[in-house]
């Protein structure tokens, strides 16, 4: 299975590379969402984004309604990873088309857990 991490972080990338690699996802990586619908369109059909919702140059929200709205991306999971915890914003990422919701910081477990719930367990 393939992965997208979309972060504005170098280290958050890393981190969620190197758990998605655990698991057996062959990883990408983009510093905002603009350069995450780059590396989509380069990289070919993609099960997974982990996306952040505070970049610069397009956010992850925007990122994700972006995605949403080609249907050659509408089989793709996709996973909110941001420290934004008010419950508005959370709803606001679902109803956009986020599958799910994780907050920073976060165990590798919580990720794990997550992707069991959207149904990307390799």
């Amino acid at each position: 299975m393939r992965a997208l991490v979309v972060d504005d972080s170098r280290a958050m990338r890393l981190v969620m590379k190197n758990i998605l690699r655990a698991q057996g996802f062959e990883t990408f990586e983009a510093g905002h969402g603009g350069e995450g619908l780059a590396r989509l369109k380069e990289n070919g059909p993609i099960e997974l984004a982990l996306v952040d919702w505070n970049m610069p140059e397009m956010n992850g929200l925007e990122f994700v309604k972006a995605v949403r709205k080609d249907p050659l991306y509408d089989d793709m999971r996709m996973v909110m990873v941001t420290t934004e915890a008010d419950i508005s914003r959370m709803v606001e990422a679902l109803e956009s088309g986020a599958n799910e919701y994780l907050m920073k910081p976060f165990t590798k477990e919580a990720l794990h857990d997550k992707l069991v719930i959207v149904g990307l367990t390799p």
